[in-house]
């Protein structure tokens, strides 16, 4: 296959393991534009192979459809993305990523002792969180979601 030739929506769908109706349904929310041939059948660019692809990355790591369709309407259509494309993407999303690597962090470090959850049920909970100084901070798990003070220390 010419790396010019147009993809069949099947193909496309081999291509990136995703299903013909996922396709069909990020078409329809404008995430890629087919050509259609003189049959009306879809033909994709190979560019959207790397579209989709973005796609797949971008909800692993939590991106809402609105935040995709915001960083894809940066990209240029029906060419592949160069890498100054690329960089300008990764830079929009890289905090939101360097955020959630710190918390899965966090809570790495910190499930097997005290995450400030108020619960007051471990024997250890009277020296991380005596008087239950976590709750101040609201419910939850604190200690985890609630930024980055350690167990046991002053509210």
């Amino acid at each position: 296959m010419a790396r010019t030739t147009l993809l069949a929506i099947g193909d496309l769908a081999r291509r990136t393991g995703l299903s013909v109706s996922a396709i069909r349904f990020y078409e329809a929310r404008g995430l890629v534009h087919p050509m259609r041939n003189g049959a009306g059948q879809r033909r994709f660019a190979r560019s959207d192979i790397r579209r989709l692809s973005f796609i797949l990355i971008a909800q692993q790591i939590g991106l809402t459809l609105e935040e995709i369709i915001a960083e894809l309407a940066r990209l240029p259509e029906g060419r592949a993305p160069d890498p100054s494309d690329w960089q300008a993407i990764s830079r929009s999303f890289r905090a939101r990523l360097d955020r959630q690597i710190a918390a899965l962090e966090r809570t790495r470090d910190r499930l097997d002792g005290c995450i400030g959850c108020g619960c007051l049920s471990l024997n250890v909970c009277a020296l991380y969180n005596p008087d239950d100084r976590a709750a101040a901070r609201g419910s939850g798990p604190r200690y985890v979601l609630g930024g980055t003070d350690e167990p046991g220390a002053l509210v």
